[in-house]
């Protein structure tokens, strides 16, 4: 069963399936700190082959690049059903 912090990670990650996210906009779309979100990422669904990173890079406002990971579903967890393992954990 999902706490109900990784349930709305969870959520709002496959609602902006295909979108290239990184934790910080996660976090600003859930209101839950970067810190939290890379946590419940990373112990809640990568671990689990649910979600994964992928390297990327982003351009800053002055020009300059920054190496990012975005984040993603897997195809695991594009059929990964939280309501449906809710009910089987009862």
């Amino acid at each position: 069963m999902l706490k109900p912090n990784s349930k709305l990670v969870f959520d709002y990650v496959k609602a902006h399936n295909g979108e290239k996210m990184i934790a910080a906009d996660i976090a600003e779309g859930t209101g839950l700190e970067v810190k939290s979100v890379n946590g419940i990422v990373t112990s809640a669904f990568q671990k689990k082959g649910l979600m994964e990173r992928i390297p990327g890079e982003i351009e800053l406002p002055d020009g300059s690049h920054k190496a990012v990971k975005y984040i993603q579903l897997t195809e695991l967890g594009l059929s990964f059903d939280p309501d449906a393992e809710e009910e089987k954990a009862e």
